[in-house]
């Protein structure tokens, strides 16, 4: 995960819950990252490395090189807003030159109760990086658990806030 320092600070920062229920989560705060820090984040030895973020006109997605089956692989998300997500791909050669990993239909989002979306298709950083999980994982991954506990957490910054 790459944060904006502004997401870290966020009562309904769904990376938090992430970090806590996958063994495999390292989060890097920041908005600027000095190129090389960022390439030995980027291109560790062993795995292949996608970004999860849509084809965008503003950064078109590179061609993706052919992975093979079983190889392992690093899935590099950003968590901001969309406006912010774009500012770090498009500042980070690095990021925009990776291959993608793009949702086609996320499901519906259970994060409108606390953030607004411009956009159906919009959903939570943990919800999209769960989609792009079982997509990778196929049925061996049990998303059930992890979206359950950020229901459970939607609904309770929820009520924090109406009370």
């Amino acid at each position: 995960m790459l944060q904006h320092p502004q997401e870290q600070r966020q009562a309904k920062n769904s990376v938090a819950l992430l970090r806590l229920s996958l063994a495999q989560c390292e989060v890097c705060v920041g908005e600027r990252f000095a190129p090389e820090a960022l390439q030995a984040l980027l291109q560790r030895p062993g795995r292949h490395t996608r970004l999860l973020y849509p084809n965008v006109p503003a950064a078109p997605a590179p061609p993706a090189p052919g992975h093979p089956a079983g190889a392992p692989l690093r899935l590099v998300v950003i968590d901001a807003t969309w406006r912010k997500s774009l500012r770090m791909l498009l500042e980070h050669p690095a990021l925009a030159a990776l291959p993608r990993l793009s949702l086609d239909a996320p499901a519906p989002t259970r994060y409108r109760a606390i953030r607004a979306a411009r956009r159906a298709d919009q959903v939570s950083t943990l919800e999209a990086t769960v989609q792009a999980l079982a997509m990778l994982e196929g049925p061996a991954f049990d998303a059930a658990p992890l979206l359950d506990a950020f229901g459970r957490f939607v609904d309770g910054v929820a009520a924090r806030w109406n009370t």
